[in-house]
């Protein structure tokens, strides 16, 4: 039996110690050169995401751009006129005479939105580069078997809805108002109201006609486009999904404001009624109307070419350039209604802030003074026997009734008092003799003067009082507006 030769234990020993120390020196450079190839790793990943070309760049940048998309439409920050994307229904044609309404309102470089036409602008041509974007109303031969509508362009104008989604929805969108050619619109007003109601819900904002005919033959329930309406950006989005099913359900109905009603309505929203969006189907003088206007800010003014110039001795278009000059030094205030006394000469004072004031030799109470004086009249021959959707007193011809009246004159800031001072004159005689209650006659004042808070008024839960502070010309006043106290009464 042979036995196998064993290795002494000092070999043994000094082979261990040299195996460790190699062992050792290999783990040192592995761990370096592992260290350094992760570190040439990283270099080359940050090259390549900050790179502008990447593909790992690209994609950030449209998460980046999702995730800021999506915030826009969920935020909850104050909205501005940049949310909201105007779409104007014309027609190219009708543009020399009715672009002169959406000039006084526009502003280049900071509205946006699509002017909507019938047919390429060519006679227009060249169309300013900072005007409003022209777009064609889409072609609805298609829907040749569903238009049955009496009134002319209704489909088209519900798929300007889709059409303005389409072309503009990434871009920190809250809101798409739609209006006509022929409105005017008072953005800043607009703005704040707006501002009122959750963007992120399913909103649509307009008011009825103040026809009850009309009302009658499109919908109560229904916002009428000339006034124009608000559509939130989910409602917006939602129905630009269904509306061609829905152009294709209501065949019938009269014309795109029922259309519109109805899809809304299938979507289980109803109309959020805003009285500062005025559709004016009236005729003849609407001083009356804008001389008691709602305590709401005011927001739209339609059809005026169809009435005549809401300022005596003036064209359409200059009427409506002097509304939008007072408009822009204090627009939440405009057509406001504040009322106040004269007690010593039995006189009371209406002021419609921005166009117009109106003196009665008689003490006239808010509640009487807040309904329009009917100085317009019906567009409709045949209709019910009360036409308007709210209550009027008739023109009066009793001298102690009849108000005189004046129109805005001049607007200026004066900074030396911190307030506005807002000029009426008196454009015509008012023909009847005094009041018969030995009261004092107003015949001999020509001009009243209003001065106003230069800060910017909030409508709130009540109107403004005012002073009747200086009577020192015979043909002239002064009235100062001011915060009421609390608990005054008027009067």
């Amino acid at each position: 039996m042979s036995s196998s030769k064993s290795i002494p234990a000092n070999n043994s020993t000094a082979i261990r110690q040299k195996t460790s120390a190699l062992l050792r020196k290999l783990e040192g450079k592995v761990c370096k050169l592992l260290v350094t190839i992760v570190l040439f790793l990283l270099i080359i990943y940050t090259f390549l995401s900050s790179h502008p070309y990447s593909k790992s760049s690209k994609h950030s940048v449209n998460i980046h751009n999702k995730i800021q998309h999506s915030y826009e439409h969920t935020s909850s920050s104050p909205t501005n006129i940049g949310h909201i994307v105007f779409g104007i229904a014309g027609t190219s044609k009708g543009w020399t005479i009715r672009k002169h309404y959406v000039k006084s309102w526009w502003q280049p470089s900071i509205t946006r939105g699509f002017l909507f036409f019938d047919e390429a602008p060519i006679e227009h041509l060249p169309w300013p580069p900072v005007s409003i974007r022209v777009r064609l109303y889409q072609n609805t031969s298609t829907y040749k078997d569903y238009d049955k509508h009496a009134l002319p362009f209704a489909i088209k104008m519900v798929l300007m809805i889709a059409d303005m989604f389409k072309a503009e929805n990434n871009e920190n969108v809250r809101w798409y108002f739609m209006a006509d050619d022929d409105t005017v619109l008072f953005t800043s007003n607009l703005v704040d109201v707006l501002s009122r109601y959750d963007h992120r819900k399913y909103y649509y904002i307009g008011t009825n006609s103040e026809s009850i005919l009309a009302n009658v033959d499109n919908s109560f329930e229904a916002a009428f486009g000339g006034a124009g309406f608000a559509l939130s950006y989910p409602l917006a989005k939602a129905l630009s999904k269904h509306v061609d099913g829905c152009v294709k359900r209501y065949p019938t109905l009269l014309g795109r404001d029922h259309i519109l009603q109805s899809c809304v309505a299938d979507l289980g929203v109803s109309l959020t009624q805003e009285k500062g969006l005025h559709q004016i189907d009236l005729q003849h003088d609407i001083s009356g109307l804008l001389s008691a206007h709602p305590q709401t800010p005011l927001l739209s003014l339609h059809h005026l070419e169809l009435v005549e110039p809401i300022f005596p001795s003036m064209s359409r278009y200059d009427s409506v350039n002097h509304l939008m000059k007072v408009a822009k030094i204090d627009q939440p205030r405009l057509l406001q209604q504040s009322v106040c006394y004269l007690k010593e000469n039995n006189w009371t004072f209406s002021i419609s802030w921005g166009y117009s004031s109106q003196i009665y030799e008689k003490i006239i109470t808010p509640s009487v003074l807040q309904r329009p004086l009917q100085t317009f009249s019906h567009r409709v021959w045949k209709g019910p026997k009360v036409p308007f959707m709210f209550n009027t007193r008739g023109v009066p011809g009793d001298p102690c009734e009849a108000p005189h009246v004046f129109f805005l004159d001049s607007v200026e800031k004066s900074d030396w008092d911190n307030v506005v001072v807002t000029s009426y004159i008196r454009k015509s005689p008012r023909l009847l003799q005094p009041c018969s209650s030995n009261n004092h006659s107003a015949d001999s004042v020509s001009k009243i003067r209003v001065l106003s808070p230069m800060n910017k008024f909030e409508i709130g839960s009540r109107r403004e009082c005012c002073d009747v502070i200086e009577m020192r010309e015979a043909n002239a006043t002064t009235v100062k507006l001011r915060t009421c106290m609390k608990d005054e009464i008027m009067g």
